[in-house]
């Protein structure tokens, strides 16, 4: 059975949500795991926020989860570490470096990483031939400026927006996101299963 961490910042709003859908999710499915969340800023025992709660009520999810903070324990006992913004995910590695192999943002994970990476290693190399023109008393490329806004924008942001202390809708688009994201990880899970 795989064990699944999600985390974000307070486990309040996003990593509770994308644990009660990912339970509820992979089990239509007939994915056996297990999955947990919790915080890299946590207060244990706090409830999760009223719009998350109903979120999760109106998705049939009724086993509501008590916030908890991220310890050794609960990355050890993870076979995947999924984290709701890269912010959530340096501070991981920060405190927990071993984690290295097993930890990725949710939507980084179901990203096609070949892709984005050359996009990055491009964009990288675009950025230092501009800075060294101008350092150099040029003016960059023109061309290159372009490609540039082109990449930026084909470059995936991997942070779900955080929906704390805004209204309804605010926590409806961060639980679509998440849910969106989830049914990638799911498809993902289901391919490796096939193997």
């Amino acid at each position: 059975m795989l064990h699944i961490l999600i985390v974000c910042t307070g486990n309040t709003c996003r990593s509770p949500m994308a644990e009660g859908l990912l339970r509820k999710l992979a089990q239509e499915r007939g994915i056996d795991l297990e999955v947990r969340s919790a915080g890299v800023s946590a207060i244990p025992g706090t409830s999760i926020s009223r719009h998350a709660a109903a979120i999760l009520r109106e998705e049939g999810i009724n086993d509501l989860v008590k916030s908890s903070q991220v310890t050794g324990q609960t990355i050890a006992w993870a076979d995947l570490v999924l984290t709701l913004t890269g912010g959530h995910k340096r501070h991981l590695l920060q405190y927990f470096p071993e984690a290295v192999a097993k930890t990725y943002t949710l939507k980084e994970y179901v990203h096609d990483e070949a892709a984005t990476t050359s996009d990055i290693k491009e964009l990288d190399s675009l950025y230092a031939e501009s800075e060294m023109a101008i350092a150099l008393g040029g003016e960059p490329d023109a061309a290159a400026m372009q490609r540039m806004i082109e990449i930026r924008q084909r470059i995936p942001s991997f942070d779900i927006t955080d929906p704390f202390g805004g209204s309804r809708e605010d926590y409806e688009l961060a639980a679509s996101e998440i849910r969106t994201a989830l049914h990638g990880l799911l498809d993902k899970l289901e391919a490796l299963r096939r193997l």
